[in-house]
């Protein structure tokens, strides 16, 4: 068995004190991040630099000593690579070339084309799987194939992602060719990660949560099933975590529904009610609100306890209910950390 806590616990194992790593973890709230990023020059050119993407996702390893190392990069990278233009305005976050017709998701590269475009990612795990510690877990990642599929169709995230639900609604066909496509470039994508040393996969559907009834179960829980199934056919031992944000009562059952070995449980929901309805059948990572790395102080120890405590008897990764925020103070980072290790 693995000696790597983020292992055990997504192999099923109660641990005496919970693996720990926070999404986002290398990110603007840390100064060596933002002097890198000047570096870079952009946040792309960031992400598509082998070496300065190594370094920052080395640097809160470095500070704080997570128990787990996320490659650093974008869910918005795969659909650049399949032909729509992409770029970060300043402040405002993502914007990308829309695609909502049939003629344009016809018009995409095919998914075998996306490693023109991604080998640098693959080059950025592969300098990672050498110079992370031997005790921290790699984990690779993807957005599901509804989140990149609403910015793709909206060209940003925008409230609910209302662009596509309407195309979803009025043009079903070409909106199902679309995941299907984002689908099959996405285990190629994960393949080639694996292959270049992640060790866990982690497949963000940000907003899943949007999603209702039989749409949550087409769109959110099927691609993420068939994309568990290709990598779990080709990768029998792969740990694979999944996180539709803001699923509510979706959360239950979703890992069974889904072959996921973990489900990350936003912070929309208790850590009470996760333990109780999602836990029973396996590992949950969460879910302490991010906003506790800003604000600090007793509140954020208190909580941080509870969420402990919550998911004492079962198999548990902790992590925050959703990224931290660039205006988190990472001292309050440590002080997470220490009431976690602490007890």
């Amino acid at each position: 068995m693995s000696q790597k806590t983020i292992l055990r616990a997504l192999a099923g194992e109660t641990l005496p004190t919970p693996p720990i790593w926070m999404m986002r973890q290398a990110g603007r709230y840390l100064p060596e991040y933002r002097a890198t990023r000047a570096q870079a020059g952009d946040f792309l050119s960031l992400c598509y630099n082998s070496e300065l993407a190594a370094e920052v996702t080395l640097q809160p390893i470095r500070r704080f000593g997570f128990d787990a190392a996320i490659l650093f990069a974008d869910i918005l990278l795969l659909p650049q690579a399949l032909g729509p233009k992409l770029w970060f305005e300043t402040g405002e976050g993502p914007r990308m070339e829309t695609t909502t017709t049939a003629a344009e998701v016809a018009a995409l590269r095919p998914a075998e084309a996306i490693h023109d475009t991604l080998h640098p990612i693959y080059e950025t795990l592969r300098i990672l799987k050498r110079e992370l510690p031997s005790e921290t877990t790699l984990i690779g990642f993807a957005g599901a194939p509804w989140t990149v599929a609403t910015y793709m169709i909206a060209g940003r995230g925008k409230e609910e992602q209302a662009g596509a639900h309407r195309l979803k609604t009025e043009d079903r066909a070409t909106f199902e060719t679309l995941i299907d496509k984002i689908t099959e470039a996405t285990i190629l994508y994960l393949s080639a990660q694996v292959e270049a040393g992640a060790e866990v996969i982690k497949l963000f559907d940000s907003w899943a949560g949007s999603l209702k009834g039989q749409d949550f179960t087409d769109f959110a829980v099927k691609p993420t099933a068939r994309i568990i199934a290709a990598l779990k056919e080709r990768y029998p031992s792969l740990p694979i975590i999944a996180f539709p944000r803001e699923a509510g009562d979706g959360y239950i059952g979703f890992a069974a529904a889904t072959g996921a070995d973990c489900v990350a449980i936003d912070n929309s929901v208790s850590p009470d009610w996760a333990a109780a309805n999602v836990q029973t059948t396996g590992c949950v990572q969460g879910n302490l609100a991010p906003h506790h790395m800003v604000t600090g102080g007793e509140d954020l120890i208190r909580e941080t306890r509870a969420v402990v405590e919550a998911f004492r008897k079962g198999p548990h990764i902790f992590n925050l209910g959703h990224g931290i925020t660039p205006d988190a103070d990472p001292a309050n980072v440590q002080l997470m950390i220490d009431t976690v290790r602490q007890g």
